[in-house]
Order: structure tokens, then sequence, then C-alpha cells
């Protein structure tokens, strides 16, 4: 390979570690919700489901607002009771993360974590199950982004896992696509599972959050495609950026865990992915995702030759069990091309 331009750096040649300790630290939200607060979503008022939501997790991350003064007789309104866990259940872009992080950051609590599901079972695979159950119990609580269900063995640790964090006091909140009870359908045979899913699902109370993509609201729907001059050029105007071959981006992703990819793009501020194509392998797209996960959480820019970026998945995958998976990265890779 020939040597790096200065301020250039390629992914395929790093080789990322992570502790569990590294990892347990990590558990924050993301930097680009450093600051999200109830007070600062904002509740599209064509989706009512949406502020109600808002009320509802405020209720839960801080309990509910004092009575307004009245009358002799006047009572405290009513206020649902919720479960150990809340779960929202929403199509992508309409502000999951955004809740799930003002929850984290309004629960007055010293011990609280924030990770998407990926992290929580790859610090189970860094320190052990029970090193991990050790750790996490008297946590108050835990936000868990991206709930998904992709393998057997992710359904088995995770409901054991919030099983026996619930019976010791820690409250959870979860992001997904799919609500709790069909996680896992279309992925793998579900039914072998439904007992364990049905009790994971017992420990929250669903909240629907209806509502349109904000991510697309800006833009056509589709990222560009640049030459390689019109490349190049993008990537000078950055400090430091990545500049990688797509093909020998997804093999090295394929040799890097998942819960490593935050520490791949270390030090970058923008990505850049040269000749795109079309992702035909089930395990290459699912890696691409988390890719891309970790790369919208970081707030990088991407800059791309070759296919554009929101064609990736072919119609096949995404009329599959990871259709709504697929669908959140694209409207994640286009935001991050606009970027």
């Amino acid at each position: 390979m020939t040597p790096a331009a200065p301020g250039i750096v390629h992914l395929t040649e790093r080789q990322p570690q992570l502790s569990g300790e590294e990892m347990l630290a990590s558990l924050v939200p993301p930097p680009q919700f450093d600051d999200a607060t109830f007070e600062s979503y904002r509740a599209d008022p064509e989706f009512p489901s949406q502020e109600e939501a808002k009320e509802l997790l405020t209720t839960f991350a801080v309990g509910a607002p004092p009575a307004k003064r009245g009358g002799f007789f006047s009572r405290r309104p009513k206020t649902p009771e919720l479960k150990p866990g809340v779960y929202l259940d929403g199509g992508f872009g309409v502000g999951k993360t955004h809740l799930l992080a003002a929850i984290f950051h309004a629960m007055p609590a010293r011990r609280k974590y924030f990770g998407s599901f990926i992290e929580y079972t790859a610090l189970v695979g860094a320190l052990g199950y029970r090193q991990t159950v050790d750790l996490l119990r008297g946590s108050a609580l835990l936000c868990i982004d991206e709930f998904e269900l992709d393998d057997p063995g992710d359904t088995m640790v995770m409901t054991r896992l919030l099983g026996e964090l619930v019976a010791s006091g820690t409250r959870l909140a979860a992001t997904s696509n799919t609500p709790p009870n069909a996680l896992g359908e279309g992925r793998f045979a579900a039914q072998d599972f439904l007992r364990e899913i049905h009790a994971m699902a017992d420990s929250f109370q669903t909240i629907r959050i209806d509502g349109v993509d904000f991510r697309q609201r800006s833009f056509d729907g589709h990222a560009p495609s640049l030459d390689a001059t019109e490349y190049e050029a993008a990537l000078a105007g950055f400090g430091t950026a990545s500049d990688d071959g797509f093909d020998a981006l997804i093999s090295h992703l394929a040799r890097v865990h998942p819960s490593r990819y935050i520490r791949l793009i270390d030090g970058v501020d923008a990505i850049g992915l040269r000749d795109v194509r079309q992702l035909t392998d089930q395990s290459e797209a699912l890696r691409f995702v988390a890719f891309v996960d970790r790369v919208y959480d970081a707030e990088l820019p991407i800059r791309a030759t070759g296919l554009p970026l929101d064609q990736v998945f072919g119609d096949d995958m995404l009329a599959g069990g990871y259709r709504k998976k697929y669908l959140r990265a694209i409207s994640r890779l286009v935001a991050s091309a606009y970027a």
C-alpha cells in the first residue's frame, strides 16, 4: 500500500483493542447527545405520540410533576404506573435516541449506563456473564439503544442479564424499531425462543412514537457520489480523514469486533470510501450497519465514490428480516454524506 498523504489515515491498517473496563467506562451517551434534555426534544405537533412519549418518559425519569393548586376536593391527576422498563418503539429518525439520552441525563443517579445493544453483548463477551452482572448490579438505570435480537445466543444472554438486573432494582430504558414481542422475527427461529422473548417483554412498557425521519427533512433522500477529483478535494478539506477502498474496509470489519468500531475511527474528522458497491452478503451488510452507527454517533461526515451510499443495500435485503436496520442505516448514511 502506498504511504498515506498528510492528514490521511487508513482504517484498514488499524487493529483497535478495548478492555472490558474501557467498555464499561464508555457506556455513556454519544457526544451528539451530551446535552439532550426533554426540553430540547422538539415534538412534531403533527404526531401527538411524540409529546405524549416525552411526558411519560419525564415521569419515568424524575417522577410525576407536582399537582396543580385547586379547590378543597382537587386531586392529583393519576399517573400511569410504569413497569421497571420503558421501551421506545418507532421508526428511525423520530428522536428515540434523544429521548433515551434525556432519560439518562434527567435521572438523578450516580450509577447509570448508556450503550447500544451490541456494546452490552460485547461487554459480556469480554468480561464473562457473571462478572458483567456483578459490575452492573446496583446501577439505577440501564439505557439500551438499538435493541435487536439477531441470534439465539444474544436472546438468552440479554434475557438472563436484564432479568437479574431488574430483580436487583435496576430500571431499564430501550429503543428499537421493533416491538419487544417481535424481536428476532424474520431473523432466526424466534418461535423456539418465544418464552425468553416474552419474559423480556414483560419487563417493559412499550411507548409508541410515530413521526417522519427528521434526517430526511432537509435532503432529497439520495447520497451524492463524487468523482475521483471531487473526492480527493473533499478529503483534503478535513484535518484528518480516512481513505479506504470500500471492499477493503468491508473485509477489515470482519476482523474487528463491532464493539471496537468506535476505536477504529478515533482521531478521524471524516470518513472516505472509494468504489462503493452494493452489498449482497448479509453478514457484511450487518457489520457495515454497525460501523455506520458508530460513524453517525461520532458525527463524522462521509465522502464516497462509486455507488451512492443510499443504494448500498439491495432490494432483497430491504425486503428481509433486517429491513428496518438497513433503512435506519440508509437514513444515517444520507445525513453523513451531507454533513
